[in-house]
């Protein structure tokens, strides 16, 4: 018989069967509630026939062992054992079958959205926030690809020829402004944030995918690898899945939260369903490198904690004086996980669009439940559930299709920002 640790309490949602219909509306979620009741309430009359079955064998040993010691007949009673273990076998095997279904259907079931978040599609996300830094320009500004190629940074021809449409090859400075872009962001958050830096592998097996939400929902969107023993490893879609799963079935001490990572991972999505989405050069790619914020700590902390994330993130766009947006995701917007969420989007002249480059989420304990990530009271020795919070601090390549964007001149070359320039050697220009 399975545990399942999962954000929604099945007593929970037998409890508040509202509640959660209500979720799955604002979600835009196709949860087939009822069928799960239905299972759920099949499921609780299996284990009570289970529990009664194995009262009743206890009895029936109690009763032929009494039989024994009066030197009476016991075949009737053993008689009666045996077909109650027939029984009781019949029912295991037909639990066994249903669990698995019930099991499978309860991890799809999306978090509950905090109240401050609007209900709604993409239409009724919220812009809390706008910097506007656009640069002015006395000539028609270029697109990233135009520039890339100009100056010979990025080979997007041979980047599809050695693995497919949408897969990139960096060379010369381009590769050398990439490289930059994560050393600068990783020093940033641990010198000036108080983040520890990790080096998480980048191939993950399916319990670390399936705590942090991503299977099974999203299995299709992912990049898997056999192995020997008939198993799966995934490559990571965001150093928010090793990460996070640090600490997966174990249980902290109070004192050492709240805990802040973060890491560099290059990121594998085959992006289903993006048809019709922008496509071309950097802006929507199968692989790209990000550095990933992750928080752990206590739920009386979790929301001042993610806006602190967001600050964060935001910091790295100062400081390459680069024009954004803050929008607050709406219900039907929001990650599978996230009890709230800020997308981060940054403005690109070239192609005159804001571009998102970092989502900062509040899971709440939604991952920490399917994770069965805890932590011990020090002051009651109770053992409660962590807050886990993640954010892009940022996403590559389309940090660098600003950059190239916004600080190009009229010559097609590209100013370093400022705060890069040590990172590449001193160069001002490329």
């Amino acid at each position: 018989m399975s545990i399942i640790n999962t954000m929604l309490d099945p007593k929970f949602i037998r409890q508040n069967p509202d509640v959660v219909r209500k979720t799955l509306a604002s979600r835009n979620s196709k949860f087939d509630l009822d069928a799960f009741l239905a299972l759920d309430t099949k499921r609780l009359e299996l284990l009570k026939a289970v529990e009664d079955i194995a009262a009743a064998q206890n009895n029936i040993d109690k009763e032929i062992k009494a039989l024994l010691k009066d030197k009476q007949d016991p075949k009737p009673k053993i008689a009666q054992g045996k077909e109650l273990k027939v029984k009781l076998e019949s029912i295991k095997s037909e639990f066994t079958v249903l669990d698995k279904d019930w099991e499978d259907r309860l991890l799809r079931i999306p978090n509950i959205p905090h109240s401050d978040v609007p209900v709604g599609d993409p239409t009724h996300n919220k812009i809390v926030r706008t910097v506007d830094r656009k640069p002015s320009f006395d000539f028609k500004p270029l697109d990233h690809i135009a520039i890339a190629e100009k100056l010979d940074i990025v080979d997007f021809k041979r980047g599809t020829k050695l693995s497919g449409s949408n897969f990139i090859l960096f060379k010369g400075v381009g590769a050398q402004l990439e490289r930059a872009l994560i050393n600068f962001m990783l020093d940033l958050h641990t010198r000036e944030h108080g983040y520890t830096e990790v080096w998480p592998p980048k191939l993950v097996n399916a319990d670390s995918m399936r705590a942090t939400g991503q299977l099974p929902n999203f299995k299709d969107d992912m990049y898997s690898v056999p192995i020997e023993d008939a198993q799966e490893l995934y490559l990571i879609p965001t150093a928010e899945v090793p990460v996070t799963n640090i600490f997966r079935d174990e249980i902290l001490e109070e004192e050492k939260l709240p805990i802040f990572y973060t890491a560099y991972t290059p990121c594998f999505r085959k992006e289903a369903g993006s048809y019709g989405k922008d496509t071309k050069g950097l802006m929507r790619v199968h692989e790209f490198d990000k550095v990933e914020l992750v928080k752990f700590v206590k739920p009386e902390n979790s929301y001042d904690e993610h806006e602190k994330l967001l600050n964060d993130a935001l910091r790295v766009l100062d400081l390459l004086g680069l024009s954004y947006r803050i929008l607050l995701l709406a219900s039907g917007d929001m990650g599978f996980g996230a009890a709230k969420c800020y997308d981060i989007e940054i403005y690109c002249p070239g192609i005159d669009k804001w571009l998102e480059v970092s989502s900062c989420s509040n899971f709440e304990d939604f991952q920490a439940r399917r994770g069965n990530i805890r932590y011990r009271e020090k002051s009651t020795g109770k053992i409660k559930f962590v807050h886990t919070l993640n954010g892009s601090g940022v996403a590559l390549a389309r940090l660098v299709v600003a950059i190239l964007e916004n600080y190009q001149d009229k010559d097609g070359h590209v100013r370093v920002p400022e705060v890069l320039r040590g990172y590449l050697n001193g160069r001002e220009t490329i």
